[in-house]
């Protein structure tokens, strides 16, 4: 009995060709993904801040990472701050959405997370407070940056030159992005520290807080008081979709006025011994 001739191999039916390019191009797309460099993030920060925002020297990847981070006065600005040592970050999937963990010695509270949701034409960023004891207003402390970083971001920072700090605490916050829209939940509380400027000869200006506080029916409110100090600064105001808007006055201390007069021109338009605060 002669044996069996083995037949030739037939080509691969076009549709199992289909599925067979579709797997190496997925394959390839996850690979890219997953090793996708840290100077992609770079550029997305940047293009979003209006290059007002720069991540610096990036290492690594998009997923885990580090850089420089650096105010800037966006496009062709000459003016640009670092802030000391690197900010760290690991971005994770977390359900539907990503998890952002962020790592900052000089200026980030340990356990600072983001979680990101998006949608269609939206974007959900939930501020997760780190984990501690709470401010005695409920309140969780995010971190603190030197108010002479804010230099970077030019007018009108430079002329100011400001020194002090600047310390964040949250509450609950949520931001949303709608079709361009934007609308915060919760609070958040920005502490304006031993403020100086070398417009002036005092050494110290005094203390100020800005109030953030979202509404589920209007635009996010405002509000800026003065803690302590020579120059007071009291403003109310909201930001939604029209921008930012704040209106309020500014003065100075009996004892304080010849040394504020000067800084008190630049701050708004002038009305006797105040001058008025008008944003937007």
């Amino acid at each position: 009995m002669r044996p069996r001739r083995a037949r030739p191999l037939e080509p691969a039916a076009p549709r199992h060709r289909g599925w067979l390019w579709a797997g190496l191009l997925i394959g390839a797309l996850g690979a890219v993904v997953v090793s996708a460099p840290a100077a992609w993030l770079a550029r997305g920060v940047s293009r979003l801040s209006g290059e007002r925002l720069l991540l610096a020297a990036p290492e690594g990847s998009v997923w885990t990472g580090s850089a420089v981070v650096v105010a800037a006065g966006g496009p062709g600005s000459q003016a640009a701050r670092a802030l000391p040592g690197r900010l760290s970050w690991t971005l994770r999937p977390q359900g539907l959405g990503l998890r952002l963990s962020l790592s900052h010695d000089c200026c980030l509270s340990a356990g600072t997370h983001l979680t990101l949701q998006p949608g269609w034409g939206a974007l959900q960023v939930a501020v997760d407070a780190p984990a501690g004891p709470p401010s005695p207003d409920g309140l969780a402390p995010v971190g603190q940056w030197p108010a002479a970083w804010l230099v970077g971001f030019g007018t009108p920072w430079n002329t100011l030159q400001p020194g002090g700090a600047l310390r964040l605490a949250t509450r609950d916050l949520r931001l949303h992005w709608v079709q361009g829209r934007f609308r915060m939940d919760g609070e958040a509380r920005l502490d304006l520290q031993d403020f100086s400027s070398r417009l002036v000869t005092l050494p110290r200006l005094g203390s100020y807080r800005l109030a953030v506080l979202g509404s589920d029916s209007g635009p996010t409110r405002l509000q800026l008081t003065t803690l302590d100090g020579a120059l007071r600064l009291q403003a109310d105001g909201t930001l939604g979709t029209g921008g930012l808007r704040l209106r309020g006055e500014a003065s100075a201390a009996a004892t304080e006025q010849g040394a504020l007069d000067n800084l008190l021109n630049i701050i708004g338009r002038r009305q006797g011994a105040r001058s008025i605060i008008s944003i937007g």
